[in-house]
């Protein structure tokens, strides 16, 4: 079955101002992030990450910047940030600032410094694949994990930390332990590190180890799309099912989703650009006839890395 977008997709944010006496809007400052942190990713990129700004008002955005130049936008869900074009053998200075709902732009977290190491020239072998990866669970949000040093012929700069192959931590080629933080209750996790060299070069993958946290408050319950709707329409002599909904709430954006038909996967959806926050929308190709009727459901992929909860399912008939 052959499926193409037809759908444009929107979303808005809707901002709101805290008032003060006499109705005159009241323009909060949030505070600074904290937990900053900096290390170099390869001679020209470096891995920034921070806490996120506790207390009101809501922040919508973190500002990396780099000195006093602003180089990263950040939604207010994530909490990390590789910068790269950056110069080799440079020292740089981060820092991280909150944006509010209203659009106040908070204090500049401490400073934190990262250099760059030397660039390799015509370096094109990969270090070695890390050593055995082990784990525990660390309460029901958090793992431990510990893996074998790699080898490099330059030297490893840092190692990345996969889940579900996608890359959810970064930390210096001179670690080997990371606690990651930020997982769900109840959810089983495979986790995976490669490490990386001056000249990105990345080695294979480890082996991988399985965890599962276990249960607490918010056990994998609300990670669904809700007020899911499902339609048919006609175009051209063709017939297309029209979907929408509301992404569920997480700790970072959600950018894609997986579209089920009849209990099979039948694509999947990718935001190149800004995804929605409010309410998605998507519509795909399903035939010519008439009279064809389909069970559609989807569901997201959280920025851990795992497939949240599926949606209600819908049944749409085409040319009804």
């Amino acid at each position: 079955m052959r499926l193409v977008p037809v759908l444009a997709i929107c979303g808005s944010l809707f901002l709101a101002v805290a008032c003060g006496q006499d109705g005159v809007p009241e323009r909060r400052t949030p505070g600074a992030p904290v937990g900053v942190t900096a290390a170099a990713g390869s001679a020209t990129s470096v891995h920034v990450m921070w806490n996120r700004a506790s207390g009101k008002p809501e922040v919508t955005r973190y500002e990396v910047y780099r000195g006093t130049t602003k180089v990263k936008d950040v939604p207010s869900g994530e909490h990390m940030v590789d910068v790269t074009g950056l110069d080799p053998s440079t020292t740089y200075t981060f820092t991280v600032r909150a944006r509010s709902e209203g659009g106040v732009l908070g204090p500049p977290s401490r400073r934190v410094r990262a250099t760059t190491p030397e660039a390799v020239a015509a370096d094109s072998r990969a270090p070695s694949r890390p050593g055995r990866l082990q784990g525990t669970v660390a309460g029901s949000r958090a793992v431990q994990l510990s893996w074998g040093r790699s080898a490099d012929d330059r030297g490893v700069v840092s190692y990345d930390i996969l889940q579900g192959g996608s890359k959810i931590h970064s930390v210096g080629g001179g670690q080997t332990a990371a606690v990651v933080t930020g997982l769900r209750p109840g959810t089983r996790y495979s986790f995976t590190v490669r490490a990386r060299d001056a000249a990105d070069n990345v080695s294979p993958a480890s082996e991988a180890v399985r965890l599962t946290t276990p249960p607490g408050a918010d056990d994998g319950r609300g990670t669904a799309p809700t007020r899911f709707r499902a339609t048919t329409r006609r175009a051209d002599g063709a017939y297309y099912v029209d979907l929408s909904w509301v992404p569920p709430r997480a700790d970072g954006a959600i950018t894609e989703y997986e579209i089920h038909l009849d209990g099979q996967v039948a694509t999947s959806l990718v935001w190149g650009g800004t995804a929605p926050q409010n309410r998605a929308e998507y519509g795909f190709y399903v035939g010519r006839e008439a009279g064809e009727t389909y069970r559609v459901r989807i569901r997201a992929k959280l920025p851990d890395g795992t497939w949240g909860g599926f949606s209600a399912e819908r049944t749409v008939t085409t040319g009804r």
